[in-house]
């Protein structure tokens, strides 16, 4: 099958959906598929173009299987575009339309590939039209994966605010979706929102982010990085490890810090970058009781997991039901508890529920009791960790990319 993947993030950017767009795309290569990426150099979350890439020039990677006379089974396109060093809304526009710009020549050249298959991974969704033509012209099945409803994420966290524009947006995107011969999305809850913005039902599909559990696995003894770190043996650690934006509400982990901070016996880690990470580190600049940490490679990330007594999953009220946090699928493949904030009802409370705590989105009394019952009782952290590592079976990597496989084999052969 040939597979045309048209998306803005992809490796190596280590968190988020360019982690996962890479891992796919990789994925379908090495079992036998012919696949195309046009991307953008990495950015995220740093907001930076990373070493070695420029955001200026047209860049072309080849990948081969090593068999002898094989053919390129994986090219990769990096397209130009503008990274704002502090993205506003009007700012994330130009953004997303500089590389929907730039990539748009890019994706003409693959009509004389002719793919089976064209997918758009969104966001941006200022990708879908141009992912839509080149499916037509092609004759090939066109796929939108949603990781993010960002339509609606921009005006619930109040990056954009214009009335009109959402009116407007909300109907353009509807009317784009239902151009696709398919819609995917990463939770359930995600896709009842789909459903509920007019997709047809039959046109949708179930797709998680999943976790590769040969590579996160608990581990029984502190690792080296505690080590490495200065952390003494035993102290407990609470660990937030991602990106840090405005979605993520880590104010009310920075807030919990600053009432535990005569008790010297919780430290909280605070590992990754992002476009507030600036403003969170001003805000709170002098707690002793917080580390924080950069972004770590992808060779640490399971020492950095195992770091943790508990995870901290942070998220705004308001976009609870609008993104699944990808982060979530790590946490509870390294066996630890979660304590995250989600209003009840919500997909993210009741996943949380059987393996950690959960409260109310805001309530800073709530997370500070919640964190201390769990650092109090070793037993239940156990107990609720196993019960993070049975949870993780469920987005096992090469279970979800083989039932990916297999629903792109339906959709082409229809």
């Amino acid at each position: 099958m040939r597979i045309l993947v048209y998306g803005i993030n992809y490796a190596p950017e280590l968190t988020g959906i360019g982690k996962y767009s890479g891992e796919m795309v990789e994925w379908l290569s090495e079992h036998g598929h012919e696949v195309r990426m046009v991307t953008a150099p990495p950015y995220y979350p740093e907001w930076k173009v990373g070493q070695d890439y420029s955001s200026w020039c047209y860049k072309r990677e080849i990948s081969r299987d090593g068999r002898q006379g094989a053919r390129d089974n994986l090219v990769v396109w990096r397209c130009p575009l503008w990274v704002p060093a502090r993205p506003s809304g009007l700012k994330r526009l130009v953004h997303l339309a500089s590389f929907a710009f730039s990539s748009f020549p890019v994706m003409l050249m693959q009509l004389r590939w002719k793919p089976d298959v064209v997918m758009a991974i969104e966001p941006p969704l200022m990708c879908a039209p141009t992912a839509l033509l080149i499916a037509k012209m092609c004759n090939a099945k066109s796929w939108l994966h949603v990781q993010d409803f960002e339509v609606d994420a921009a005006f619930e966290l109040g990056i954009l605010k214009s009335g009109w524009l959402r009116k407007t947006a909300l109907f353009i995107e509807l009317r784009l979706m239902r151009c696709f011969d398919m819609v995917s999305t990463i939770s359930g809850r995600m896709l009842e929102r789909l459903i509920a913005k007019g997709v047809a039902q039959k046109m949708t599909s179930y797709f998680p982010n999943w976790v590769d559990l040969n590579e996160i696995i608990p581990l029984k003894q502190e690792g080296w990085l505690r080590n490495e770190l200065g952390i003494p043996p035993g102290r407990f650690v609470a660990l937030y490890s991602g990106n840090m934006g405005e979605k993520q509400g880590l104010e009310i982990v920075l807030e919990a810090a600053d009432q535990l901070i005569s008790n010297p016996e919780i430290l909280f880690v605070l590992s990754g970058e992002g476009a507030a990470k600036a403003r969170l580190m001003d805000l709170y600049p002098h707690l002793p009781n917080v580390l924080w940490l950069p972004l770590q490679p992808l060779e640490k990330l399971n020492d950095l997991l195992n770091l943790a007594d508990i995870h901290l999953l942070p998220q705004r009220a308001n976009v609870a039901d609008l993104v699944m946090p990808s982060k979530l699928s790590g946490m509870l493949a390294s066996g630890r508890p979660v304590l995250a904030t989600a209003r009840t009802g919500t997909q993210l409370a009741k996943l949380v529920a059987s393996c950690g705590k959960v409260v109310e989105p805001g309530d800073v009394q709530g997370f500070v009791e919640g964190l201390l019952e769990l650092a109090r009782s070793p037993q239940s952290r156990a107990e609720l960790g196993s019960a993070a590592r049975n949870a993780a079976q469920a987005w096992d990597k090469t279970i979800v990319l083989h039932r990916f496989e297999e629903q792109l084999n339906v959709l082409c052969n229809n």
